[in-house]
């Protein structure tokens, strides 16, 4: 067992992170379903032999262990990526090799049986409906304002300049020419993993 002793902004990310001890050692993982000061996680180790630290195990399950309907949040699948707050997946069905899960956006996706992840949600879930009331609050965080290319001149954007007021006779592109819009590529390797899509809205 681990002990959360407090609770911290972690940078960065939208998730908090949280102090655990455990036989003696310190260490910061993201909090899971808004976890307190004082609240126990559970651990298991990795290997067999237990050669691995406890504290590198906090929360991690295998899928194989899990029951269908869970919520989790998968291991990260790139380095250096944090999940943001209130993100998780469900696990709907374990069939083979393959476990498939749920995602936020309602697609299903096959991943690896043997893949690990944290019971429960990302914490600080509400933090999408913060009413951040002013613009001076976001300058506080580095974000400057954004200007519509149809409101510039045309030395500075493709679709600026026109006489009174254009929506830039043109389909919409970036600063340097490029057209915006979808930018996945269409036969992407993973693709295969994908059980069913999610809902997307209405294609002109």
């Amino acid at each position: 067992m681990a002990t959360v002793i407090q609770i911290k902004r972690s940078t960065g990310v939208s998730a908090p992170a949280i102090s655990d001890l455990s036989e003696g050692e310190l260490a910061y993982v993201q909090d899971r379903s808004n976890s307190g000061a004082g609240a126990k996680l559970y651990i298991e180790s990795v290997d067999s032999d237990n050669s691995t630290p406890l504290i590198q195990a906090i929360g991690g399950k295998y899928y194989t262990d899990m029951l269908a309907g869970s919520t989790a949040t998968p291991s990260n699948f790139k380095v250096g990526n944090g999940a943001s707050a209130g993100a998780s997946v469900q696990l709907v069905a374990k069939e083979g090799p393959f476990a498939q899960l749920r995602m936020p956006s309602g697609e299903i996706r096959n991943v690896d049986v043997r893949s690990r992840a944290t019971i429960g949600e990302v914490g600080n879930a509400e933090q999408s409906n913060i009413n951040w009331g002013k613009a001076g609050r976001m300058r506080w965080k580095g974000k400057r304002p954004t200007v519509r290319g149809v409101a510039m001149n045309p030395v500075d954007h493709p679709h600026g300049g026109g006489e009174g007021k254009t929506s830039g006779g043109r389909h919409p592109v970036n600063p340097g020419g490029k057209p915006e819009g979808r930018t996945r590529k269409k036969n992407k390797a993973s693709d295969q993993f994908i059980v069913r899509r999610r809902k997307s809205g209405k294609k002109r």
